[in-house]
């Protein structure tokens, strides 16, 4: 039942970070890592999946995560194209300087923070990925100093989403991130052939009862919504793709396009149909 890895992440000699653009859209990578990340992804739209939570992004995202704290890559199942750049940072890249240093209190404070995972939006997370992506072409102590200029514009915001808000929820789940990594792969290669919970309970050796109260406890959701909430992340990425609201319902596991109109309105606000225009508007 090992679906974690601990990735090993290895450095050029000399430098604290690494900077990269990985493409793994086609590997269910659930892993975690001591060093922090700040992972940018620019596409149609995907599944942000860090520690206990999930949910969809369009266009684009932008979180910063901490140490050991379990994620999905963050292409993963992306159908379009897209772009992504992936910054991983030792624990201690600036030594002692941020925890003694006045001039860095927020950004330490952000480091903190960055423990249950941040998702940033708004003219933030334009400004930082403007400077995000000069960083390739700059030189290696031009790329620190760009970065500390990040992290003190995100340190600074208020356009920002604590994606793991329950502080024992996330504690308990850190101590079985192998169980639910095993529940989380089972889901993303079956949410379109009717997920069966009898399943996935003896994947993980539960009976089906204490299965349904252990999912709830970690998720904060049965495991039928959460199935369903996942499918719904999916079909918005079908739909902004110019997938027509019928072949998406079926594409994504759904039996009845009634029954679907229903519950992506619950979950969105809008019913498939308004979602679609409104995107097609916006990239008109």
């Amino acid at each position: 039942m090992d679906k974690i890895q601990l990735e090993k992440v290895d450095f050029e000699p000399g430098k604290s970070f690494k900077l990269f653009s990985p493409r793994l859209r086609n590997t269910f990578l659930w892993h975690y890592h001591p060093e922090y990340e700040l992972v940018y992804v620019e596409a149609d739209a995907g599944i942000r999946h860090v520690g206990s939570h999930i949910s969809g992004y369009t266009q684009h995202d932008l979180v910063l995560i901490g140490s050991n704290l379990p994620h999905l890559n963050f292409d993963y199942r992306l159908r379009s194209e897209y772009h992504q750049i992936v910054v991983q940072l030792k624990e201690d890249f600036m030594g002692t300087a941020i925890g003694i240093t006045p001039e860095f209190s927020a950004i330490e404070q952000l480091f903190k923070k960055a423990a249950n995972g941040i998702a940033f939006y708004g003219e933030t997370r334009t400004l930082a990925v403007q400077k995000l992506k000069l960083m390739p072409a700059m030189g290696s102590f031009q790329q620190l100093m760009g970065l500390m200029e990040i992290f003190n514009i995100l340190a600074g915001s208020n356009e920002f989403t604590i994606l793991n808000n329950d502080e024992l929820n996330l504690q308990f789940f850190l101590k079985d991130k192998i169980r639910m990594g095993a529940v989380y792969e089972y889901i993303g290669g079956n949410y379109n052939l009717k997920p069966d919970v009898n399943v996935v309970a003896a994947k993980v050796n539960f009976t089906t009862a204490a299965f349904c109260r252990y999912f709830k406890k970690q998720t904060k959701m049965t495991f039928t919504d959460f199935v369903n909430q996942y499918r719904v992340d999916v079909a918005k990425n079908l739909l902004m793709q110019d997938k027509n609201v019928t072949e998406t319902c079926y594409a994504v596991g759904f039996e009845s396009l009634s029954y679907f109109n229903k519950l992506f309105n619950k979950i969105t606000g809008k019913n498939p149909s308004e979602f679609k225009k409104d995107w097609t508007g916006k990239v008109q």
